[in-house]
């Protein structure tokens, strides 16, 4: 984990892609940015004056199969999390992204390109220490089956994800990630994918219009109709897990705390996460650094995002 300090990338990085749901071909353009700027979006195909969205959870307006964010003028960007994954894990605190389509490109269904991308150009310490927000108590949110909660971990992040299907292949598989332990590769690996028999009701909404094989596992029954197969045995899993970790990143900060889900996504983590705030609580800001002053400007409540 990239601990102290805040990072930006070195150089800019430009990519290129179809949205998975829109299937509009888009360029994609990431570039360093100033400390305690965050992840910023930026829609380059709108008026200037009304362009940019905060990457934050409280701008979230539909967690339906991607995450959407909207600012006050109704300009949105969706399908965010595997870039948002990839800033997470690789560090980067600071970046302006641009885009000239309302979501960002799926690529391989997976963060691996994005994680490629910005491993090609490095990332740069900034002159200003990270915060993490530490989780001072057990939240937690319940939707029939699924639920997911958060709860105080000293210094680290794990996610303990569930995935339930009733299909032969997929079944019930769970999975413990620990950021500490370093190796996300499997995690950044990891595509997307769907059910064979839901394609046809995932379109009727006007979703997946460039969903292919090419960006996504599609399960039938018991086979992947992929012809290279799955990545790994716990791709479904991983996958969720990488969703889960790009929602994450939505808080402005990185988190010191322990996630628990079962049958969890978007809406779910969204949810979980509105409710973590509302109450100042449930957390206090941290860093790596470890004070023996007690009224540290990063052992007190301030505000998101500040």
């Amino acid at each position: 984990m990239h601990r102290e300090f805040q990072r930006t990338i070195k150089e800019f990085i430009q990519l290129e892609g179809v949205g998975l749901h829109n299937g509009i071909k888009v360029n994609l353009t990431l570039s360093p940015a100033e400390v305690n700027s965050g992840i910023v979006f930026k829609r380059t195909d709108v008026d200037n004056t009304k362009n940019l969205i905060e990457a934050s959870y409280k701008n979230v307006s539909s967690p339906v199969l991607c995450t959407k964010i909207k600012n006050s003028h109704g300009v949105s960007v969706s399908t965010i999390e595997h870039l948002m994954a990839a800033f997470y894990g690789e560090g980067v605190d600071n970046i302006l992204v641009e885009v000239d389509a309302p979501e960002i490109p799926i690529m391989d269904g997976s963060a691996f390109d994005f994680v490629e991308a910005i491993r090609s150009v490095g990332t740069e310490k900034q002159n200003y220490l990270r915060k993490f927000i530490k989780v001072l108590k057990k939240v937690e949110v319940k939707d029939g089956p699924k639920y997911i909660s958060i709860e105080p971990l000293a210094k680290d992040l794990i996610i303990d994800f569930e995935v339930v299907y009733k299909n032969a292949l997929i079944r019930t598989r769970r999975k413990e990630f620990k950021l500490s332990n370093g190796n996300l590769n499997s995690i950044y690996n990891s595509r997307t994918f769907c059910l064979y028999e839901d394609i046809d009701q995932i379109k009727s909404q006007g979703l997946a219009k460039g969903g292919s094989l090419e960006n996504a596992i599609v399960v039938k029954e018991n086979e992947i109709l992929n012809e290279d197969g799955l990545r790994s045995r716990d791709e479904f899993v991983d996958h969720k897990i990488l969703d889960c970790l790009g929602d994450l990143m939505l808080l402005g900060h990185r988190v010191f705390g322990h996630i628990k889900t079962s049958q969890g996504g978007h809406q779910l983590t969204n949810t979980l996460l509105e409710k973590f705030f509302s109450d100042k609580s449930n957390w206090e800001f941290d860093s790596f650094e470890e004070k023996n002053d007690k009224e540290s400007k990063y052992s007190r409540p301030i505000a998101v995002n500040a």
